[in-house]
């Protein structure tokens, strides 16, 4: 620590080469850790984990499947969805510049690209005329024109737009369920005991008999066709 301290007082502030690296590196640093939120906004991410937790709302069942098994499924299928856009990313950004045929701000530039493409294929127009004229942005003629700024917050809620649709859709046969178990336990006079503890395993056999699961991904994929 003592070492460290001295390294530190010693420290030429007057290299100016060395303030920019630094400062280089602290901006890096900065960007790597808002990266997750900026990469999760960016893709599909947010609707599938959204939709896979009204799931399990939908089936009260509480803590299962645990957080980490869908927060792991999300990540795979948002992979799945996207390797189109990263193989495209590669291929017209990452290849070129580490051969040198780019620099890094054109292959930033040509990398931004196709997650644009795949952002505004899936962004409402009202959603982004919302951020584009709150941030004062002239109309665009193109794709190249909208501002990622504004792209990126009219995406996410038009994400979030679609996955409380589907939420919605997968709540109603439950939501059915348990309106049939509460309205017999009243005809039968058990109102002491609770509906959901009995809905549960009707919800659940339900969901297995029609293939739930396989149900809700399909439906996710075909969303993003």
């Amino acid at each position: 620590m003592e070492t460290m301290i001295l390294s530190f007082l010693s420290f030429d502030f007057s290299d100016t080469g060395t303030i920019a690296t630094t400062v280089q590196l602290v901006l890096l640093l900065t960007i790597l850790s808002i990266a997750p939120g900026i990469l999760i906004l960016m893709t599909c991410f947010t609707r599938i984990i959204i939709v896979l937790s009204f799931v399990r709302q939908g089936l009260a069942t509480q803590t299962t499947p645990p957080n980490q098994v869908l927060i792991g499924l999300a990540l795979f299928m948002t992979f799945f969805i996207m390797a189109p856009v990263i193989q495209n990313v590669y291929e017209t950004a990452y290849v070129p510049l580490s051969e040198g045929e780019l620099s890094g701000e054109e292959a930033l530039d040509a990398a931004i690209v196709p997650v644009k493409e795949f952002m505004a294929q899936h962004t409402r127009e009202k959603d982004l005329a919302l951020f584009m004229g709150y941030g004062g942005y002239e109309k665009p003629e193109s794709l190249e024109e909208v501002p990622i700024m504004a792209l990126i917050p009219a995406f996410a809620i038009s994400e979030l737009k679609t996955a409380f649709q589907i939420g919605f859709l997968i709540f109603i046969p439950f939501l059915v369920i348990d309106m049939i178990v509460a309205s017999v336990l009243m005809s039968m006079g058990m109102m002491m005991l609770p509906p959901v503890m009995i809905a549960l395993p009707f919800k659940v056999l339900l969901f297995v008999l029609v293939d739930g699961w396989y149900l809700v991904v399909q439906s996710l994929l075909i969303s993003y066709q």
